[in-house]
Parts: C-alpha cells; structure tokens; sequence
C-alpha cells in the first residue's frame, strides 16, 4: 500500500477554504483508491479526532492565532518536523509560500512534489517586501521539490518559462450542482434571474471596484449581491463609494454551500473578477451551479471558459453586458450546458482524484531535488 501525506493546509474535513477541499477531496479519494494517507491539521482545527473517513489526520501546533501570519511559518514547521517520521513514499505539498523555507528540512527518503498554487506574488493587496518574498519563497518551493503540479496551463507555462520545469498538469476539481432551493432567495428577497452578483474576497486583484463601477454605469434595478467579508479597509471604501447605489448589496461572506450554489444557480449573470491565480475554486463552483458567467478578460480565466462566458476589461464593458445579456436566449442556455458538460468531464473530483493518484503512482521513488 503506497503512503502519501498532505501537507500546506490548515486540514480536513474542510472549514476553510479552496486547499482545505482540495485536501479533503483528494484524501477521500485517494483512501478509495487504495492509498493510505495522513492529512495534517492545525491544533485548533474544529475536527479533533485521529482518523476521518479513514485518513489519518496529525494535529501540529499552530499560534497563527496569536502571531498572525507568522505563526503559519511555525505551524508548516511542525507539520514537516512530523512528517519526517512518517516513512511516507510520497509528501503532497498543497502550495509553498510558507513551508519553503523549511524546504530542506523535507525528507530525503520521500518523493515531494508540490501543487504551486496561483502566482501569489502578483497579488496587489500584498507590499513589496511581501511580494519580492513569495518570489524568493517560490524559487525555494521549485528548488526543494522532486516533482512539481500545476492546476491551469497558464502555471504550466509559466514554470516551464521562468524555471525551466516541467509541471504535471492537475486541475482543480468540482462537483455538479443538481439539487437547486429557491427557498434560500427568499431570505434575501430575491427572484430567481432577477438579481447579478459576485462571490470573491474584497481585494483591489478581484476587480471589484471595476464591476460596481460597471453596476452603477448601467443602472439597471436590479440588486446586484457582493458576497464576500467586506469588515476591512477596501471593503469599507467600496461601501462608502457605492452607498448611493441602493441596488448594490453587501451581504458578507456566506460559508453554506448550499446557500452560495443556490444563489449561484438563481442569478442572471454570476461576475468573476479574478486576475490572479490558476483554476480559482469558485469559478468552478459557478460553473458547476450553472451561472451565466461574465469573467475578467484573462488567460487563466479563458483557458477554463473558452466561448462559453461573456468577458470585461473595464466598467464599460461590465455595463454594456449587464444591459444585453438574456439569460433565457438560446446562445446563453448553450453555454451553460457547456459549462456543466465541462465539470462532468474535465473538471469532477472522482477525475481528478484519478489523476492524482496516476501522478503520485508515477513518481514514487523518482527523486530530483
């Protein structure tokens, strides 16, 4: 029986966000597939048993709590620190940007190979010295892994280009949406294809602004929903900029699946402004709950959505979307089907499950650090 461990996350089962579920995903179907595998938790996570649907879960110490970010750097050190003691074939690493460091304290009798994530250091919300950091941070990640998984063809080429590997292409999984509840709209008013909306966090790289932008342009009456937690300082300065524009919703986060599926599904046109990253979770969420989706104008975005989406480049192009697009006209009931057909076939977990698991069988024993 091959044994693999998953480490970089906060663990399972997920309370936290896209590599949490990757991690409880990829677990469960790993253990299906005849692998035993150990996923690690932080101390303070919710689930606090040794075992979960038999994947074995290690606890480590995590002060994030009362160090901030720093105490990540602590926590991915404790989890390695274990995981040197596992004697596991292969150590799956979920992203780099804070166990790099410790990169040559993985062990030298296990396979790594790592999942590098979106290019973090691209994101503005971030400092200089923060970003010139997750640089350094993703060299030590290339550097101290045997193999390397990229989830979108951008990141493949991306480190083919600038480090000259080559990546396993994965991508992120999702699950078909097929039970849809109108009666999760009613507690917020709304009429099934009679609101828009966006799910994101509130960050300047999410093109936030230049949606409501767009919103406000055209000025349609119809609620426009923005989920996502808006206590910070930008989400303060979005809520004093469009506090005129009565049609524009904060609602903060929502952390239902359910909730968020059916909001997805009921929408008439769902906006994904991500400019960072590889196959970004919710956009294949939305996707799966068959939103008609207007996407920023990029090629991670493309790659995924190919003609099946609307795409913006500034608020002009937002507005002029918001006033044309028919939900219920034939061109955009075909790409929705598309969509979905891409989830069934590309895109669901039992596939990607199959596809880790093929990697992970493949580079057992293959080291190249």
């Amino acid at each position: 029986m091959m044994k693999v461990s998953i480490i970089g996350t906060r663990g399972i089962p997920n309370h936290y966000g896209g590599f949490e579920q990757c991690a409880e995903y990829l677990a469960l179907g790993l253990v299906k597939r005849g692998f035993e595998v150990i996923v690690y938790n932080s101390h303070s996570h919710p689930y606090q048993e040794k075992e979960w649907k038999g994947v074995k879960i290690v606890h480590c110490y995590d002060p994030e709590d009362k160090l901030g970010t720093a105490g990540q750097f602590i926590y991915d050190l404790n989890c390695i620190l274990n995981v040197r003691k596992q004697n596991c074939d292969v150590v799956l690493q979920l992203g780099y940007t804070s166990s790099s460091v410790w990169g040559w304290l993985l062990p030298q009798k296990s396979v790594v190979t790592t999942n590098m994530d979106g290019l973090e250091w691209k994101r503005t919300k971030y400092s200089q010295k923060v970003r010139k950091f997750l640089q350094y941070a993703e060299r030590l990640g290339v550097k101290y892994s045997d193999h390397l998984i990229s989830d979108s063809i951008g990141i493949q080429e991306y480190l083919k280009t600038k480090y000259k590997k080559d990546s396993t292409f994965i991508a992120y999984g999702a699950t078909l949406f097929e039970n849809p509840d109108v009666s999760d709209l009613k507690e917020y008013g709304l009429v099934p294809q009679q609101y828009d909306m966006l799910i994101a966090r509130l960050e300047p790289e999410n093109s936030i602004e230049i949606i409501l932008d767009g919103v406000q342009k055209a000025g349609l009456e119809r609620p426009f929903l923005v989920v996502g937690k808006h206590e910070t300082v930008y989400g303060e300065y979005l809520k004093q900029k469009f506090a005129s524009y009565s049609q524009i919703r904060f609602i903060g986060g929502i952390y239902n699946i359910n909730t968020l599926n059916n909001l997805r599904y009921y929408s008439n046109v769902y906006f994904h402004g991500h400019t960072v990253g590889g196959t970004n979770p919710s956009l294949l969420e939305a996707m799966a709950s068959s939103s008609l989706i207007c996407a920023n104008d990029n090629p991670f975005n493309k790659y995924i959505l190919e003609n099946d989406a609307f795409y913006f480049q500034n608020a002009e192009e937002v507005a002029g979307h918001l006033l044309k697009i028919e939900y219920v006209s034939d061109q955009c009931q075909i790409m929705l089907k598309r969509n979905r057909d891409k989830i069934t076939n590309v895109y669901d977990w039992e596939l990607i499950a199959d596809q880790y698991a093929a990697h992970l069988s493949g580079v057992k024993g293959k080291f190249n650090r």
